[in-house]
């Protein structure tokens, strides 16, 4: 699971590949829940909670960019 202090430490193109890495995850387990051969359940959720710190520390950024 992402910290969002990890997070902050990484650069714009980085979280966008970390971004896309997370979707590909996301993808594969969703396609594992639907033929039942899903190891951890609460991967799913942690994967999802980390896309999220991703958009929203790009949406913070990028209105911080905005506001100067």
């Amino acid at each position: 699971m992402a910290r969002i202090e990890n997070l902050n430490d990484k650069s714009d193109d980085q979280l966008v590949e970390s971004l896309g890495e997370l979707k590909r995850e996301q993808f594969n387990l969703r396609f594992q829940s639907a033929t039942n051969q899903l190891e951890k359940p609460s991967r799913v959720r942690e994967v999802r909670r980390d896309i999220a710190r991703i958009k929203t520390l790009q949406t913070q950024r990028t209105s911080a960019a905005a506001a100067k």
